[in-house]
């Protein structure tokens, strides 16, 4: 496993989990298998994208996150809050009363996560006019990078070398509580995060910058905590004063083409988690026309889509885009850098650098990868590719390159099981132990009450 990517926020209970597949059939990069009856990730392949979280039906998969009670380790307790928080809630509530609450609950400063956007369009449309290897991919989604990392390593050069927004803000608020005579020390900065891939990114600092990110706390929570005290206030809500406005541009950043609306020249946005990869895999390929970027998002419509989302994704698109159009600026005409540039000194704080990730190969040793191809190759002569699960894995595929890898048998596959207990090459009591190691020992007796049985609820 790539030492330098050690945490994953996405885990699995195994006290809940009762080993459905629903995860494992959705997972984008194959991570997950079953084993003894419980979904298990594999952390050299997992991207923290958050599908199996969505589509768990009994809540076995969650984030592990930093407990919300560590914000006060710090005596200067920032919250960084990006627009699709706000956008959950209905229109008629404001952000000020958002935000008042958020320093109810310990906040001591509240700021906005794309406040840096213009900066970060500017830097990246200079790097557009002088870079050669294009196209450039946004580094805005931690998920995206993380699955380049892992599967489409020959196309990291094209990651574009500016921070995103979120990080640019935090280096920028923290500059300037420091210059208000703050210790640095005493400033803890969270980031209220719509995804499990950010908290990830975060733990593992993915970029070879230091993150000025001291936390991440999960939006669900924050936001079920925020929306039930202004739902059961009986008095005005305490109204927090904004450090700055938001541009119209800035608040739709984080949703599908807002980033793009803003770079110039050709390019493409491409949301949901499998459309990106089957664009990249056309990129690699060198399938793909000639462009200038691209702005890549696993979730649907963006951010808006995030796991950890309570709001529907299409509804909170539509509050943020009513929200930016009553914004009073459009966009800044002055350079937003010749604004910022004092609180920032030089562009190098704000260069991102992707740290080498050891990608998910058959093996490091090319020749032997090679051997191990033509084995998989081989094997898939004897699997049904039927695909069913029924081994595991997720594919026969995946259980062919699993073999070959020494992490499970041929025999595992339920029809060639009979194909070898029919030429009694396999006892029935030894294909009934190999089904047990994979699903459970009891897994096959009759059980009412498991989901979907007659006796469900009782």
């Amino acid at each position: 496993m790539n030492e330098q990517y050690t945490y994953h926020a996405i885990k699995v209970d195994h006290n809940v989990c009762y080993g459905c597949t629903h995860c494992m059939h959705v997972c984008p990069t194959n991570s997950i298998r079953v084993n003894n009856g419980k979904a298990h990730i594999l952390i050299d392949k997992c991207i923290d994208c958050g599908e199996c979280l969505k589509n768990c039906p009994v809540n076995a998969i969650y984030v592990d996150q930093d407990d919300f009670s560590n914000i006060y380790e710090y005596k200067y307790r920032v919250a960084l809050v990006p627009a699709v928080l706000t956008g959950q809630f209905p229109t008629n509530i404001i952000e000020e009363e958002i935000f008042g609450e958020m320093n109810k609950l310990g906040f001591t400063h509240v700021y906005h996560a794309e406040d840096m956007a213009p900066v970060i369009k500017e830097l990246i449309n200079y790097q557009i006019s002088e870079d050669t290897d294009k196209p450039l991919i946004s580094t805005f989604c931690p998920a995206v990078v993380r699955l380049i990392q892992v599967k489409f390593p020959l196309l990291l050069p094209h990651l574009v070398d500016t921070l995103p927004p979120i990080d640019a803000s935090a280096i920028y608020y923290r500059k300037l509580l420091v210059e208000e005579g703050i210790p640095e020390n005493e400033i803890g900065i969270f980031y209220i995060t719509p995804c499990a891939a950010k908290i990830a990114s975060i733990k593992n600092n993915l970029s070879s910058s230091n993150s000025n990110i001291n936390g991440v706390i999960n939006m669900s929570f924050l936001y079920n905590r925020i929306y039930g005290a202004i739902k059961n206030s009986n008095s005005c809500t305490t109204k927090n004063p904004l450090l700055s406005e938001l541009t119209q541009d800035s608040i739709k950043w984080s949703l599908s083409r807002g980033e793009l609306s803003q770079i110039d020249g050709t390019g493409l946005a491409v949301d949901e988690i499998n459309n990106v990869i089957e664009f990249l895999e056309l990129l690699e390929n060198g399938e793909v026309p000639e462009l200038d970027f691209l702005e890549l998002r696993t979730c649907d419509q963006g951010c808006a889509g995030g796991a950890l989302l309570q709001g529907n994704r299409f509804l909170t698109v539509e509050r943020i885009k009513t929200r930016a159009k009553k914004l009073k600026i459009n966009s800044f005409q002055e350079s937003y850098w010749d604004k910022c540039k004092d609180v920032f000194n030089n562009k190098a704080c704000l260069k991102y650098e992707v740290k080498e990730a050891k990608p998910a190969v058959l093996d490091k040793d090319f020749s032997k990868a090679l051997k191990k191809m033509e084995r998989i190759r081989d094997l898939m002569c004897f699997l049904p590719g039927i695909d069913c699960g029924a081994c595991g894995s997720p594919s026969c595929q995946t259980l062919a390159e699993d073999i070959v890898q020494g992490d499970s048998n041929l025999s595992n596959c339920v029809f060639l099981q009979r194909m070898m207990e029919k030429k009694r090459k396999l006892h029935s009591n030894h294909a009934i132990r190999i089904i047990e190691g994979t699903w459970g020992k009891d897994r096959l007796d009759k059980d009412c009450k498991k989901k979907g049985a007659k006796n469900e609820d009782i």
